[in-house]
């Protein structure tokens, strides 16, 4: 967790280090398939199949960097097959039948199918392979794609299978070997009882192999068998997966099945599965030895305590950051207005970060930030890393850290799906409306003091957006001329435009080096040698030189 770390992480690399000799990064393993098979593996024939039905005429191909390799033969594999079909088309029109004298005797005909092939567009499919992802690899990278004005894209490998907002997807999750029989003694040895309730479930790489291990197990007794299926629904009671039946009418009885899960299992599934099935047991597809299963229950419950104490060591952070991950999942707009209001609704500020790829350096630049929430897909909202020098956290953390230590209960559900968190029902949004309405109106003076619960000391300005609501900048009185003569001013916080800026507080009051160009006069003794103008480092960047000091 980031509160474990003392300092912020260095940023730069050492003077010490710059012309030291860097590892060389090992090649990659290049793919030793045939041709055949690697139409298999990458199922080179639907997709062909479904280009041409859709009649695409710009293709991308989404890979995951350990595909990458693979690349130039399956895009090789695709430009034969869409060069076949062109071809065909080209040469499949049949010339028109003449006489013996050379007269063509289907001349109207021919006119009249001249002039429709010559209204109808050449269909010249073209394809492009994305470099790289601007997010994350599980999700659809349509920033990408409309860089070469894509019509559709092939992601190919593991998907969050997030619904995208603007380009259609053709999902190819790879076609993985798996020997059936060690699967089936894993799961006779895990549930000797023929009559227990198991879904049976695997990563998307694997999930070609879920009927026939239903089918064995079913032929040797075993009545109580559901075989999932993917299906493009995060929200659903199994992320991505069909449920049964009886679960799809009333899904608190999926508490009633067990689940068995071929591959490890995102951390975000088994978080969000920990609290709805009885219990998970997983098969390892990653080991020589795959014979055994392991159950994993103590470990998801350790995950789910660490995410409550990183939640509740926020409810005092006076300065969130939002994150936005993904520009392509759909309704992420309406999930970054609803954090935005919900983070005002409290009384504290929102600051608002594109930064693409996440990770610890970017976002320790910005040391102002009490936390992080994150807007992305169901698998990547979730970063549980301790590199990062403040926590960042979900959407539906967020709900629990921004509710009052009275109302907060933790009952062990955890989610990671934002469209959970936009379709609460109406009457919890409308009670946290008038609970936010009523402590507007209360004084806060009056209001109880906030510690924090980790540290136990007082936090003086947890609410930063609230204190000066009642007086505007004009001088003009708020809703109650009482309120107005009760509320003293306060001076204590920084004003930009108008506003109150707890960002430009901490700027002028906490950052040691504040810039070129800064807001703020910075005001010097004539005594004082920084005023005096002193020559600077020069030189290039793999070594400056200071002063009259010699090259290196």
């Amino acid at each position: 967790m980031g509160t474990d770390m003392e300092a912020a992480p260095v940023l730069s690399t050492p003077d010490s280090r710059i012309l030291e000799e860097t590892d060389p990064v090992a090649p990659r393993e290049v793919s030793r398939l045939s041709d055949d098979e690697l139409a298999i593996t990458y199922d080179i024939e639907r997709t062909l199949k479904e280009i041409r039905q859709a009649r695409y005429k710009r293709i991308a191909l989404q890979f995951p960097d350990e595909m990458l390799p693979d690349a130039p033969r399956v895009f090789q594999l695709l430009s034969r097959g869409l060069n076949r079909e062109e071809l065909t088309t080209t040469n499949g029109s049949q010339t028109p039948s003449q006489t013996a004298d050379g007269a063509d005797t289907n001349l109207p005909q021919s006119m009249s199918q001249l002039q429709v092939d010559e209204k109808e567009e050449k269909w010249t499919p073209r394809l492009y392979i994305l470099a790289d992802t601007s997010y994350g690899t599980c999700c659809v990278d349509e920033v990408a794609a409309e860089h070469v004005d894509a019509d559709v894209v092939v992601h190919y490998g593991r998907s969050c299978l997030s619904p995208t907002a603007r380009l259609p997807v053709i999902y190819v999750f790879t076609h993985k070997a798996l020997s059936i029989d060690p699967v089936v003694q894993a799961f006779k040895a895990t549930y000797p009882d023929p009559t227990a309730k198991v879904v049976i479930a695997a990563d998307v790489t694997y999930t070609d192999h879920v009927p026939a291990v239903h089918t064995r197990l079913v032929e040797d007794g075993y009545s109580n068998l559901f075989a999932t299926e993917v299906v493009h629904e995060p929200s659903s009671a199994i992320p991505n997966r069909t449920v049964p039946d009886s679960v799809r009418d009333a899904p608190e009885t999926l508490s009633e099945w067990q689940l068995f899960h071929i591959s490890d299992p995102p951390t975000t599934l088994l978080l969000t599965l920990a609290s709805r099935v009885s219990a998970i047991h997983i098969y390892p597809t990653d080991t020589p030895s795959s014979d055994t299963v392991k159950p994993l229950p103590a470990s998801t419950a350790m995950a789910l305590r660490r995410r409550y104490a990183i939640i509740t060591s926020l409810t005092t952070v006076p300065i969130w950051g939002i994150l936005i991950n993904t520009l392509s999942v759909k309704n992420y707009l309406h999930i970054v207005d609803h954090v935005k209001e919900r983070i005002a609704a409290a009384g504290k500020k929102s600051y608002m970060f594109v930064v693409g790829k996440l990770n610890a350096a970017k976002v320790a630049n910005f040391s102002e930030i009490g936390g992080w929430v994150v807007i992305g897909c169901w698998e990547s909202s979730l970063v549980d890393s301790k590199d990062f020098w403040k926590p960042v956290i979900t959407p539906f953390e967020l709900e629990l850290a921004l509710t009052g230590d009275a109302e907060r209960v933790w009952t062990g559900a955890w989610q990671s799906d934002f469209q959970a968190v936009l379709d609460q029902p109406r009457q919890e949004k409308s009670a946290a409306a008038n609970n936010s309405d009523e402590d507007d109106l209360s004084e806060s003076e009056s209001a109880p003091p906030e510690f924090d619960l980790r540290t136990g000391r007082y936090v003086s300005h947890s609410r930063p957006m609230r204190d000066p609501g009642a007086v505007r900048i004009d001088g003009s009185s708020g809703p109650s001329a009482a309120r107005a003569l009760a509320r003293r001013t306060r001076g204590d916080l920084t004003m930009i435009g108008g506003a109150v800026s707890p960002g430009a507080e901490f700027l002028r009051s906490q950052r040691t080096w504040k810039g070129l160009g800064s807001d703020f006069d910075i005001r010097y003794d004539e005594e004082d040698d920084s005023t005096l103008v002193q020559e600077g480092r020069k030189g290039i960047a793999r070594g400056y030189t200071v002063g009259e000091s010699e090259r290196h």
